[in-house]
């Protein structure tokens, strides 16, 4: 039976949280912004998360760090969602607002002894963020990045990562690198079993891939996982 995918615990709403500053709000698309406030020392490893909110309600959501280790400010990746209660109370607030941030929490990191190895990111819609905290913390990383979005326009900031190193799939217009999505693309490519594989992203898309790489001998323990909702 294989394993299911890691997941992100719930937030227990009465853990306390600390004060953060907001910096500034980056609007990147119509519905995905960068939320950038104080980092107040905080530390945490490329691809963990935090839990992020406004202070005196107890709705909060877990963020990917979207910044590098070494950033003098913290941000986040946001997509602002239709039904979604923080995504849009964070949007409407100005610079010098005050956030409740928690964390940093979660594994979904590259272990020191790992760092010469080669890595294949998978990543859709803002499940990027990781990706984006990974590459420039690490450099010198030896990777390949596939990212998936239904139209071009999504992928927000996209010069962040070398030409050739970044692979844009869009399923829904022909302005990507490639007309159709990861799972499709993956299917084309050869990789090496020695690869780490981290995905981020939507459920449907983690359990493709997980099946599609370990049907063909890709040994699950090569590969990492972090759900998006």
């Amino acid at each position: 039976m294989e394993p299911a995918p890691q997941t992100r615990h719930p937030v227990e709403p009465l853990h306390v949280r600390k004060i953060y500053r907001l910096q500034q709000i980056r609007q990147l698309a119509p519905d995905i912004y960068v939320l950038r406030f104080d980092r107040n020392g905080m530390n945490f490893r490329a691809g963990q998360h935090i839990t992020l909110g406004i202070p005196g309600n107890n709705q909060v959501r877990e963020y990917s760090i979207y910044s590098t280790e070494k950033d003098p400010a913290l941000e986040v990746l946001i997509r602002e969602v239709d039904n979604g209660l923080v995504s849009k109370q964070l949007r409407k607030l100005i610079p010098g607002e005050l956030l409740e941030v928690d964390g940093p929490f979660g594994y979904f990191t590259i272990p020191e002894q790992h760092l010469h190895k080669k890595f294949l990111f998978i990543g859709t819609g803002t499940g990027i963020a990781p990706f984006h905290s990974i590459t420039g913390t690490y450099p010198n990383l030896n990777y390949a990045i596939l990212h998936g979005v239904r139209y071009t326009r999504d992928a927000c900031e996209r010069h962040h990562f070398p030409r050739n190193k970044y692979l844009l799939c869009a399923s829904r217009d022909t302005e990507g690198d490639f007309h159709g999505r990861v799972t499709d693309y993956l299917i084309q490519m050869t990789l090496d079993i020695d690869t780490k594989v981290y995905l981020c992203g939507n459920c449907d898309m983690i359990y493709e891939v997980y099946d599609l790489l370990t049907s063909r001998g890709f040994p699950s323990g090569n590969i990492k996982t972090e759900v998006y909702f």
